[in-house]
C-alpha cells in the first residue's frame, strides 16, 4: 500500500486555490505548477522572464527539499510559457539548475497564467528513495 502525504512549504507563499506544493505517493513526488512569486506572493520582475525562471527555480528547490529531493531527482518537468520565443532564454538557467541531469519536459505556450504578469511556471515530478 503506497502512502499519500500532503507538503506545504514554510516561507513559500500560500497557494492561490485549493492546492498544495506538492504530494508524495510511494516513491514519487507531484510538484505543482511554481510561479515566479517571492515568499509574500509578489510577482518577481515582470519584465524579465530570466529573472523569473530563476525564482520558480528557487521556489522548485524549496519544494524539493522539503521533501528531501534535490534536482537530481526530478525524472519530469512541464514548463509553461506566455511566448515560446523566451525558451532559448531560460535554457540556460535550466542547464545552470539541472547540470548533467535531463529530466523529461514538455514546453507548452500559454496565453496566460494564473499570476497575472507571470511569464515562466514549471511542475515537477521526482523520483524519491
Amino acid at each position: 500500500m503506497s502512502r499519500r502525504e500532503e507538503i506545504r512549504v514554510p516561507g513559500l507563499a500560500e497557494p492561490i486555490s485549493h492546492f498544495t506544493d506538492a504530494v508524495r505517493a510511494g516513491d514519487l513526488l507531484f510538484i505543482s505548477g511554481v510561479v515566479p512569486v517571492d515568499g509574500d506572493g509578489n510577482l518577481v520582475r515582470a519584465d524579465d522572464v530570466v529573472e523569473q525562471a530563476r525564482q520558480v527555480f528557487a521556489n522548485l528547490a524549496a519544494v524539493l527539499a522539503a521533501a528531501g529531493a534535490t534536482f537530481a531527482d526530478v525524472v519530469k518537468v512541464n514548463v509553461y510559457l506566455t511566448d515560446i520565443a523566451d525558451r532559448p532564454r531560460i535554457n540556460p538557467v535550466r542547464q545552470e539548475i539541472f547540470g548533467d541531469v535531463r529530466p523529461a519536459s514538455t514546453l507548452v505556450e500559454v496565453s496566460a497564467l494564473a499570476v497575472p504578469g507571470a511569464k515562466i511556471e514549471i511542475e515537477a515530478v521526482a523520483l524519491l528513495a
